[in-house]
């Protein structure tokens, strides 16, 4: 803001006015920058409470009380708890299962699918399955956990498949998806309804009486 033919005998007391008037500015290139770690911890709490709790009773107060942090600094990074939720389930899953590339379909899928059992019975299978039981209930809930946990899963599946297809491992009229369905159904029935292990043997088991000789038939 500036004054218009202002007499020039008054001018600096004018600006000084007007300085007053605007609102302060910090700094170029200050403030604090997002502490990657502290989401990490953020989320790492969000999936304990979310393991001993459930969704529906989890809330901000308790995530922040496991993380001993402030509940604005929780708001800061996610808006809702369903944003929070989410978001922990899908960069755990990233952080903690690469996308294998061995040159085999067979080895491919063992090590992607060993690691996702591995995965399913640690902190975040239990996390997972707590949301499970909530997807009927919470629409919304089921379509993002749809979205950001099971759908990523299967599409490395379908590219490990695909990859084999290009290689000529498999035919191009393998039941690719067929396949990565009954592999995740077969881990999640081990996993939920079973009383037991879902652990490597069955794993293999898995991969080499069902989905291999399906593929290659």
């Amino acid at each position: 803001m500036a004054f218009v033919n202002a007499p020039t005998s008054s001018a600096p007391q004018e600006e000084a006015a007007v300085a007053s008037l605007e609102p302060s500015r910090p700094p170029a290139g200050r403030g604090r920058p997002r502490d990657a770690s502290r989401d990490a911890a953020l989320r790492q709490a969000a999936m304990e409470v979310l393991a001993q709790v459930g969704y529906r009773a989890l809330t901000m107060d308790a995530v922040a009380a496991q993380a001993r942090a402030g509940k604005a600094t929780i708001y800061r990074r996610w808006d809702s708890k369903l944003d929070l939720v989410i978001d922990t389930c899908n960069e755990l899953v990233q952080r903690r299962i690469p996308e294998p590339d061995l040159g085999s379909v067979a080895d491919d899928l063992g090590e992607f699918l060993r690691a996702f059992a591995t995965l399913l019975t640690g902190p975040v299978g239990k996390a997972a399955q707590a949301l499970v039981g909530e997807l009927p209930h919470e629409p919304e809930l089921a379509l993002k956990f749809r979205e950001s946990f099971l759908l990523p899963q299967r599409d490395v599946l379908r590219r490990i498949m695909e990859r084999g297809v290009r290689r000529g491992e498999i035919g191009p009229n393998a039941p690719i998806d067929t396949v990565g369905e009954l592999a995740g159904a077969g881990l999640i029935y081990r996993l939920m309804l079973a009383d037991e292990p879902l652990d490597t043997g069955f794993v293999d088991r898995l991969l080499n009486e069902a989905l291999l000789p399906l593929l290659k038939r």
